[in-house]
């Protein structure tokens, strides 16, 4: 499912398909390019499916077709959305595009076409994606955000008459946005409430042939090649205890980060910053990113939690932390106005401002030996954050030199004390196979620490 732009409306229609689809008792199997946390996981609630991220800067060739094939294997269906226009990408050439990944793996794309305020120019749109690359096996289109019939009949005509795309649907306009949406795109499932995918699915399937959409999908040539281990082999040694913060302030975590550190040893046990009052037995913990600036008054009024992150920290607990857990770990969060005092592990004070302060695609080069990555390592990943760190000159050093993106600093990204890395960097565990061995074995030499009763060291690589 692919669209003219971002706020095409592909994502309403991916959750309408795929919760339709799912109701028709299809085992659909949900996917998401690109960096996306939120709409993944809408459409992981749509489809009752865990959504995989799939996306060619993050991932190889090799490792995206054979995360692909794991995923889908055993399902009826599988659902990809795209992002952005489909043929946007990183470069004049389009790399890491919809359109790539749909050739990638040989997926028909159907296009969700935001028609507002046109007609006749829709069929030259539809013309010139069709022509602009041949090879993207382009079969339909669904016209979103329809008005009355002559409007949907001069669309539907158009089209039809100067172009071999089928009209699969048209939608009209929706009176209100069953999702909200707000600064970082969709809100959270946590802050929505209501279940919207019956109605969602309801619309789709009185303005739109979804017969002949699942007959597309059927059309795609099968699935070929074997699939492989997704992870590197284990390290032996002892299983240890990861934390991980994930309540409705931080959420943001790939579901393949949990099973590469599972698959390296782990055992994975959840807690929140907002209910909970200390961190529980664990040897590390990791923080993910998600929305602390809106609930920043009640990660502030637990001072238990906030203190009991910092001993942690103090006492060489390894602590990986990714943009809103970096956020946390600061000293000070300011929104809207109001300060709200954080963990204080880093003497920094970190301010939400109205307008993005880096989004998009990361590769940086690790400079400085800390305990997840060896120097010199090229890290890849993405940012999409709207607060910044307003006071950097009381850091001596980054670990981090951004080579593509903004980070924390222009040009530089990750503090690190003790051993505990945050940053704005998000990085996907299959990306950076590295990342959850060098976890795991931090960890265990804090459990050994621990258990000898001794001071655990600064862990470097």
């Amino acid at each position: 499912m692919a669209g003219l732009g971002g706020g095409s409306g592909k994502t309403i229609v991916s959750l309408g398909l795929a919760r339709a689809f799912q109701e028709q008792g299809l085992a659909v199997q949900t996917f998401k390019k690109g960096p996306d946390y939120i709409d993944a996981k809408w459409l992981s609630l749509a489809s009752r499916s865990d959504t995989t991220n799939l996306d060619p800067f993050l991932l190889s060739s090799e490792v995206l077709e054979n995360l692909f094939r794991s995923r889908a294997k055993g399902a009826d269906l599988a659902l990809l959305e795209g992002n952005r226009g489909l043929y946007d990408g990183k470069d004049v050439e389009g790399s890491c595009s919809s359109a790539e990944l749909a050739k990638l793996l040989r997926c028909p794309v159907i296009v969700v076409a935001d028609c507002t305020k046109v007609t006749r120019t829709m069929a030259a749109i539809i013309l010139g994606l069709t022509a602009f690359d041949p090879q993207v096996d382009i079969r339909g289109v669904i016209l979103n955000r329809t008005a009355g019939f002559r409007h949907q009949n001069i669309l539907r005509d158009s089209i039809e008459k100067y172009t071999n795309v089928r009209v699969l649907g048209i939608l009209p306009k929706l009176t209100e946005n069953p999702i909200p949406e707000r600064h970082m795109g969709l809100i959270s499932d946590a802050e929505h409430g209501a279940d919207p995918f019956a109605a969602i699915a309801g619309c789709l399937r009185a303005n739109a042939d979804i017969d002949a959409c699942l007959a597309i999908a059927r059309s795609a040539p099968p699935i070929s090649g074997e699939v492989a281990p997704l992870y590197p082999a284990p390290v032996s040694g002892a299983t240890v205890r990861i934390g991980v913060a994930r309540d409705a302030a931080l959420w943001f975590y790939y579901q393949e980060n949990f099973e590469a550190l599972r698959h390296a040893g782990a055992e994975l046990v959840e807690f929140s910053l907002l209910a909970d009052g200390a961190v529980p037995d664990v040897d590390a913990v990791y923080m993910g990113g998600g929305f602390p600036e809106t609930l920043a008054a009640g990660l502030a009024a637990n001072e238990s939690m906030r203190h009991s992150v910092r001993r942690c920290v103090e006492q060489g607990m390894p602590v990986y932390a990714e943009c809103g857990g970096l956020m946390y770990l600061s000293r000070e969060l300011l929104f809207e106005g109001a300060a709200y005092p954080m963990a204080g592990v880093f003497p920094l004070t970190t301010k939400v401002f109205q307008k993005p302060q880096g989004h998009g695609y990361m590769s940086s080069l690790v400079e400085t030996a800390n305990p997840f990555y060896s120097p010199k390592t090229r890290l890849t990943g993405h940012e999409f954050h709207y607060s910044r760190c307003i006071d950097i000159e009381n850091v001596s050093s980054f670990v981090l030199r951004v080579e593509r993106g903004q980070g924390m600093a222009k040009g530089c990204d990750g503090v690190l004390h003790r051993n505990c890395l945050a940053g704005y960097t998000h990085m996907h565990a299959l990306g950076n196979p590295a990342w959850a061995t060098n976890f795991v074995s931090a960890a265990r030499v804090f459990q050994a620490a621990r258990l000898a009763g001794s001071t655990c060291p600064d862990i470097r690589l």
